[in-house]
């Protein structure tokens, strides 16, 4: 009953998604606020990043958070706002999980034996293994920045790790959100690019995707034979 229940809801939280999308001028307002962030210099780019950092520490999806970044700012700017704030983020609800959330974050990870290998395999090699972590990721973004908080890993270790591991997705999830800009544009009549560019665009991003992909793929076996070690040690 409880599973129908939660179906239910979800098809109710749709519908009305769906008909508020249909009714109230959504994209009109999503151009209208797109339009203040790009003129509203450094208050825009504050405000994105306490909407960023509240939205790590409620764990809720960053991804089109970080697209939009590079929708309002394009692909560079975009990464050079998106990785320190993400890392700020990060930092903070590592913290939270470190103290105030401690025992909440203990409940849900101590029946999980990934988590456990990543504990005895942090050891000394805490930036390496975050940055690893970070790259090929055995848990959802939000719920890692907390578990690691009940790990032996040093902030420094922790906030570096972050940076680099976290820096390829950065990018290809903003210039994935630039291509949107630049593709509507194009649509209007507004860009002054022209094909050629556009072209070059989806190029770029061609060359990112396989790029993130491949490192990420080596991540995963390093990551693998990281956490393997242990154990090996053990038997």
């Amino acid at each position: 009953m409880s599973r129908w229940l939660k179906v239910g809801g979800f098809v109710a939280v749709a519908s009305l998604l769906a008909e508020m999308a249909i009714v109230l001028p959504l994209s009109h307002w999503a151009s209208q606020f797109v339009d203040w962030m790009r003129g509203a210099g450094l208050a825009g780019a504050t405000a994105y990043a306490v909407v960023y950092v509240l939205a790590a520490v409620l764990m809720l999806p960053g991804s089109l958070l970080t697209a939009g970044a590079g929708l309002v700012y394009g692909p560079w700017w975009g990464t050079l706002l998106v990785s320190p704030v993400s890392v700020a983020a990060a930092s903070l609800t590592f913290l939270l999980g470190r103290t105030i959330a401690r025992a909440w974050i203990a409940r849900r990870t101590e029946a999980d034996p990934r988590f456990r290998a990543i504990d005895e395999a942090i050891g000394a090699h805490g930036f390496k293994i975050v940055a690893l972590l970070r790259l090929s990721p055995l848990f959802p973004f939000n719920v890692l920045n907390y578990a690691l908080g009940l790990t032996g890993v040093r902030l420094r270790d922790y906030a570096l790790g972050s940076f680099v591991g976290m820096l390829p997705g950065t990018f290809l999830y903003v210039y994935l959100g630039s291509l949107v800009g630049d593709v509507a544009a194009l649509s209007q009549g507004t860009s002054h690019a022209g094909a050629a560019r556009q072209v070059l665009s989806f190029v770029g991003l061609a060359a990112t995707v396989i790029v993130t992909t491949y490192v990420t793929r080596l991540a995963r076996r390093a990551l693998a034979d990281e956490m393997a070690g242990p154990a090996r040690v053990a038997h």
